[in-house]
């Protein structure tokens, strides 16, 4: 139960972590600065336990002499998927930027499994698993399309049409593909280094580095500065360490608890504070009254997840 619980809380963090990198963006006044932020706040958490637990951020020159090319890319997933996020919670609210990469996670997941890419091993798409992504799109078309449709038939224009947000819909889709891709990639790189933390700091040092030289071709570096000051809030440095306690909690619950419960309790977690965050305004978000329908939506999305990775 004790371990539950934990990856429950695991959940809650992520909507925390997009919420407090959003915050950091309207500081430094750009998404790559504040993913920037995060993410050398997250390779430098790592570094440390890396050396705690391995004792050396060194990698074997056989490995790379030997590995496919692909094995590199988590770092620039992740660099996409952390500031698609930032990018999509002042535009989309904190319950769209958690639903819409969960719906591409959960496509890219299964495509991932069904032909074993990555090196992951082979699980055929079943019809119970095609039953579990139609409750799936059921659920997110009552959280995301019925409210406005409802709106419309009330005479109450949404601040953002739903045509305006379509794009940023689609992106929130690609980047949590993007995610579970990187999750594939991370784990195949844990098992040639035998170590997922290992694992974790190369991608979060892959994406600092190109975050870095981003920053640097737009001439944004300097912005960094703009995070530091007595009228900034201590708790928008927390985002990258959310990111890396998630990262590395999930690596040491999966082999207990298996990889189909952690993902379900955690995405139950994720759903559940995202909720909270639109309904309180919490970390200065646009307040969005969850809805009747949204909780009937969530309970159809938590049903075909479930059906999705437990069965």
């Amino acid at each position: 139960m004790l371990y539950l619980v934990i990856a429950f809380v695991i959940g809650l963090g992520i909507p925390i972590q997009t919420a407090i990198n959003s915050r950091l963006r309207s500081y430094v006044l750009s998404p790559f600065v504040a993913s920037f932020i995060s993410f050398l706040v997250g390779t430098i958490f790592l570094s440390i336990v890396t050396l705690l637990t391995k004792h050396t951020l060194l990698i074997p020159a056989e490995v790379f002499t030997a590995s496919p090319w692909w094995l590199w890319t988590g770092g620039l997933l992740g660099v996409i998927g952390l500031t698609g996020n930032i990018l999509l919670f002042p535009k989309l609210g904190g319950v769209q930027t958690v639903i819409l990469p969960i719906l591409g996670q959960i496509l890219a997941s299964m495509m991932i499994d069904h032909f074993g890419l990555f090196g992951s091993p082979v699980i055929p798409f079943s019809l119970i698993r095609a039953l579990g992504v139609l409750l799936l799109i059921l659920g997110m078309f009552a959280v995301i399309a019925l409210p406005g449709y409802l709106r419309k038939r009330k005479g109450q224009v949404p601040e953002v049409t739903e045509s305006g947000r379509l794009p940023f819909q689609l992106f929130g889709i690609l980047a949590g593909a993007m995610m579970a891709t990187q999750s594939a990639i991370n784990g195949r790189l844990g098992a040639v280094l035998e170590s997922p933390i290992h694992a974790a700091f190369i991608s979060f040092l892959v994406g600092v580095i190109l975050l870095f030289i981003i920053t640097l071709i737009r001439r944004q570096l300097s912005q960094v500065k703009l995070a530091f000051g007595k009228n900034k809030p201590k708790w928008i440095w927390l985002g990258g360490i959310i990111g890396s306690f998630f990262v590395l909690t999930m690596a040491a619950l999966v082999p207990i608890l298996g990889t189909g419960l952690v993902v379900v309790i955690v995405l139950f977690g994720q759903l559940v504070c995202s909720i909270a965050i639109d309904q309180f305004g919490w970390f200065d978000a646009r307040k969005s009254p969850t809805t009747g329908i949204q909780v009937c939506g969530l309970v159809l999305m938590i049903a075909g997840v479930i059906l999705i990775k437990l069965v």
